[in-house]
């Protein structure tokens, strides 16, 4: 699931809404141990194009499953 997560953000990370769509998405699916590993992709792969989306995301009170 990790690995289709990153691919499926990858492939939308040029649509601003899409982006953030699916970051949110990807994260209520994953469980603890791949949520830490792929915000850390994340960070690593789209803090220049996307820092702003990333912060409110991840600092946000989201109801994750885990």
């Amino acid at each position: 699931m990790l690995d289709l997560c990153m691919t499926v953000l990858d492939g939308v990370h040029e649509d601003r809404y899409l982006f953030r769509k699916e970051l949110i998405k990807s994260i209520s699916w994953l469980n603890n141990d791949d949520q830490e590993k792929f915000i850390t992709w994340v960070r690593e792969h789209f803090k220049n194009e996307h820092a702003d989306v990333i912060d409110e995301i991840l600092n946000t009170k989201y109801q994750f499953a885990s």
